[in-house]
């Protein structure tokens, strides 16, 4: 009986370092996040997203949600006898919160999704001038 199973064409979905790797964790969704002198930008791993299923809203608290339903195409219509044997792509669906600075512009944010990735670019509020140094008289009174 052991030999049935170990000798399954399924056995490499098992014991297949290969596909450990790739259950660890998702990529989609992936964020690198960059600070340049005028904004932070943000860089997502979306493959399969197109810009009408990527939704991106500033929320209460300067808290930046990105939520992605439903990549590709529909569904292949498959035979009523079709026995599903491995799904792992799920329905296509994560969600991501950020809290922002308070120097981001929220007036001026803008996305792009482009080859799978979706760039958002955070402008920010120019950096107050340092105060000069100077000297402060000291009185008797005030």
């Amino acid at each position: 009986m052991a030999d049935l199973f170990l000798a399954s064409p399924f056995r490499r979905f098992l014991w297949g370092p290969t596909v450990l790797r790739e259950w660890q964790g998702s990529s989609v969704g992936a964020l690198d996040w960059v600070e340049t002198p005028s904004s932070h930008l943000l860089k997502f791993n979306l493959p399969g997203y197109g810009k009408d299923q990527i939704k991106i809203q500033l929320e209460e608290d300067n808290v930046l949600s990105i939520r992605g339903e439903g990549f590709g195409g529909k569904e292949e219509q498959l035979p009523k006898d079709s026995v599903w044997h491995v799904s792992e792509r799920g329905k296509g669906e994560f969600a991501r919160q950020i809290v922002l600075p308070e120097s981001v512009r929220a007036d001026q944010i803008k996305a792009q999704v482009e080859n799978g990735v979706l760039t958002i670019v955070l402008p920010k509020e120019p950096a107050p001038a340092k105060p000069k140094t100077r000297a402060i008289p000291v009185s008797s009174k005030l």
